[in-house]
This record gives structure tokens, sequence and C-alpha cells, in this order.
């Protein structure tokens, strides 16, 4: 058997494929194309839930298996949203639950859930609202010509350049966001879609009228690529989400440290603090193990398990991908050493939930299980 980091390293180096291969598993294959096929008919959160096939397909690509029986808890999340700070998902220290609740956001936006994109329905609505304050109807023929002109042939773009080439399309987008006036300057809107808005730096986010950044935003192609104008968080990346979250599992059938891993790559990016790190069991097994700390360590005081960590550990590793490399090479040698590589004999449930609810399921969220009414 492969040791643990080599393992690792031939997933990792080659995900593309990995992937790949396990989205064409029949399996997954079929599960993946009942979801696609039906998720778009789903118009409430009382129709998601009934549907047990995809709330689980739903619930796993979230790392949520573990909770697909909790229902009413989950309807609580949903319904509740995630636009105030104190709603019931936001309050949960597991951020996956607020995750869940972002993906099928049927507390803002209703029955289109599970349709709507920005760059689509979003953009229309804009659009309506700009040809309101100018005064004209938005029954008209006219409006009515150029938002069936701009629905149907949105879908087609797949670039930034697609979208400026097509004058009819650039111009209803433009106006969309109040920005009509910067429609000859393409130099400049060019540099504004290039640049997108992850980076706080980009050239979207540095200029003073926000719209620009909302239009970028909007017609995201350098986060989303060609997927831009038909993004929808509960449709291809609930997939995508699906298909790693069965990788990984995949991987912890031979080797649980692979599985720790994968995950801690997939999740690495995000990390903002060390609090994060000890919210999520598995992440913080791969940060005691890479530091050589025992397994007792997990008993100490929070605060002081974070001072620790960041004595060893700066926080920004986890967003160089060199960087984040090396910590996980040393992270899979040192289990190696720990569990030289056997059938994985551990329960992999007490870190993924992939056993029984006391040990998959934080504190906070078994508390709040209890004082609900079903």
């Amino acid at each position: 058997m492969l040791n643990t980091y080599t393992s690792y390293h031939l997933i990792a180096r080659d995900l593309g494929k990995a992937l790949d291969r396990v989205e064409n598993q029949p399996t997954v294959e079929r599960d993946t194309e009942y979801y696609l096929k039906n998720i778009t008919k789903v118009k409430s959160i009382d129709e998601f839930v009934k549907n047990d096939r995809l709330f689980k397909y739903a619930m796993k690509a979230h790392g949520l298996q573990d909770m697909a029986y909790a229902k009413a808890f989950m309807v609580k999340a949903l319904k509740e949203g995630v636009a105030k700070e104190d709603s019931f998902a936001n309050k949960l220290t597991d951020k996956r639950y607020a995750e869940f609740v972002k993906s099928f956001n049927f507390a803002e936006l209703g029955d289109k859930a599970t349709v709507y994109t920005k760059a689509q329905q979003g953009a229309v609505d804009k659009y309506l609202i700009r040809v309101k304050l100018d005064g004209v109807d938005p029954n008209s023929e006219a409006v009515k010509k150029e938002v069936k002109y701009y629905l149907d042939n949105i879908v087609k773009v797949t670039s930034a350049k697609d979208l400026m080439s097509d004058t009819r399309l650039y111009t209803f987008a433009m106006k969309s966001f109040g920005i009509e006036g910067s429609i000859p300057n393409k130099e400049m809107m060019e540099k504004v879609l290039a640049g997108g808005v992850r980076d706080p730096k980009s050239y979207a986010n540095q200029m003073t009228d926000k719209r620009y950044a909302a239009f970028a935003s909007t017609y995201n192609f350098e986060a989303l690529g060609k997927d831009a104008t038909t993004y929808n968080a509960a449709q291809r990346p609930a997939v995508d989400k699906y298909v790693r979250q069965t990788l990984e599992e995949d991987a912890g059938k031979d080797n649980e440290g692979v599985r720790l891993a994968l995950y801690f790559e997939r999740k690495a990016p995000s990390i903002t603090s060390f609090y994060e790190v000890l919210a999520d069991p598995a992440l913080a097994k791969v940060v005691r193990t890479a530091l050589g700390l025992p397994e007792s360590f997990a008993s100490a005081n929070i605060d002081r398990q974070v001072k620790l960590f960041e004595d060893k550990l700066k926080i920004e590793t986890f967003a160089n991908p060199k960087k984040l490399g090396e910590f996980l090479k040393r992270f899979t040698s040192l289990w190696e050493i720990n569990n030289p590589s056997s059938p994985v004999q551990a329960s992999v449930g007490t870190l993924f939930g992939s056993s029984s609810p006391a040990y998959g399921v934080s504190t906070d969220v078994l508390f709040a299980m209890q004082k609900l009414r079903f």
C-alpha cells in the first residue's frame, strides 16, 4: 500500500482527473443526473426536504449528510436565511450550515432559489427598475423585446469579450447598473471585468463608484469563467461539492490521513483564524498532527491552543499554495509515522460526521436541535 503522502500527492497533483473519475462512477453519475434534472423544479423549502433523494444529495454536497434526518432543524435554518447576522444558520459555529442556506436561498429568492442567477433575472430586475426611473412603461413592447433578447442570448455568453462584442447585450447590462455613460469606455470596462471582485485591490474594488464592483460581481468571469452567466449555487456548484465530498470519502476508506489532507486543502483558502480551525475537528487534527502535538492537547483551554498555533504557524500559510503544499507534506509525513499505511481502523465519523450524530454533530447544533419543536 502507498504511504500517506504519496497517496495524497497522486490525487492532489491532478485533482481534475481524480474528480472526473469519481463523477463517472455509475452511482455518482446516476444520482447527479437525477439531481440536475429535478433541482430546478423545486420551488419551496417543503418541496425540497420532501424529495429525499434531492435533499440527501444536497446535504452530502455540503458535508452535512449526517444531518439529513434532521429535517425540522434544516427547515428552520432555510426559513431564516442568512441575510441577518442573528439568523439561525449564522449563529451556528459550524459554518457549513450557513453555506448550505446560501446555496438554497429560499428565504431571499423564494421560488426562484434553484434557478436564479445574477446575470439573468438579477440583471433584468435592475434593468426594469432603471426603465421605470426613465418614465418608460416596463410592460411596453419595446422593453419586453429587449428583455427577451437579453435572456435568450446572455446564457450563450462565456467570456467578457463575448459580452462586450454584442452591443445590444452590453448596452442592456450597462443600463441595468446605471452606468450606461461608460459604454464607450470599453478599455476601462475590460479592466473592471478582468480584475473581478475577489481581490480587495482589484480595479473594480478600488473605484469610488461601487456600481462597477457590483457589475463585476454580476458578470463574474474572473471567478466563474464560462459559467458566469449561468451560475446558480443550487445547480452545478452543488454537484461539484458532491463529487469532491465523494472523492474525499473514497480516499478515506483506504487512508484517513489522505482524506484529512484533501479536506484541509479544500478548506484552507477560506480559513481566517485558528478559532475556525478549532471549531472543525478535522482541521484541528491536521494542525495538531503537523505540529507534533498530542491528542490530549485538544482538551486544553481554547485560547491557549490558539496562542500555541499562532506561535508556530502563520494563518497566511493556508492561503499560499506553495506553503500550504509544504504544510500538508509535513502533515502527511507525520501522519504516516504515527499511522503506518494499513487498513484504517480508527473511526472517521468523529471527524466528518459519517457515523452517529453524537460524534459528527457539533455541540451547538445538538443544543439547538433540543430546543426545536417537531
